[in-house]
């Protein structure tokens, strides 16, 4: 059975940044993610929590489009802030695992072609340093609205704990990788 794709990826007139897709989504917070037209529908965040759990048990994952780059490394990002919160001696309340995990979106945010980025095999470089800038500033948006709907997700149920259905995944890793942060 193969892995799930994005259905973004034949998306028209999206900008490229590198070899990947800068998405419309539905934010809350300031940035420069462009606004998507349909306020209810899906975007790349929805998409990408809703294909998490059965994507991460994939080791191998085809890149059929740009906007596949995008799921890839939000999976890995949601991977990594499940390890976050798991990581917590007790299980956090919902307000502690928003905090956390905001503060988690924020730092060291890198980009395709920096040092740090554990997946420059597989991505381009933006081609100048505005862009790269522009794709930080934009990773770092999607980054807090994920983590912002990650909390949502795991206390959906209203016990105050986070689903043992989302953290069964937390030591799961897609295609055997981390974003490292």
């Amino acid at each position: 059975m193969p892995a799930y794709h994005s259905s973004f990826n034949d998306e028209p007139d999206v900008r490229l940044v590198g070899n990947t897709s800068v998405l419309p989504i539905r934010s809350r917070i300031r940035g420069p993610a462009p606004m998507t037209a349909d306020p209810n529908g899906a975007d790349i965040i929805d998409e990408s929590l809703d294909l998490f759990r059965a994507n991460s048990l994939f080791r191998n994952f085809e890149i059929k489009g740009p906007a596949d780059r995008m799921l890839i490394y939000l999976i890995l990002f949601i991977s990594d802030c499940l390890a976050k919160v798991g990581s917590a001696r007790s299980p956090p309340s919902q307000l502690e695992a928003n905090k956390t995990l905001n503060t988690f979106a924020i730092d060291n945010v890198v980009v395709p072609g920096d040092a740090g980025f554990a997946l420059n095999s597989h991505y381009a470089a933006p081609g100048s340093r505005v862009d790269a800038d522009y794709f930080r500033q934009y990773l770092t948006q999607v980054r807090q609205e994920l983590a912002a709907r990650l909390v949502e997700r795991l206390y959906a149920d209203g016990t105050g704990k986070p689903s043992k259905w989302w953290m069964a995944f937390q030591k799961r890793r897609f295609m055997n990788r981390s974003l490292g942060t």
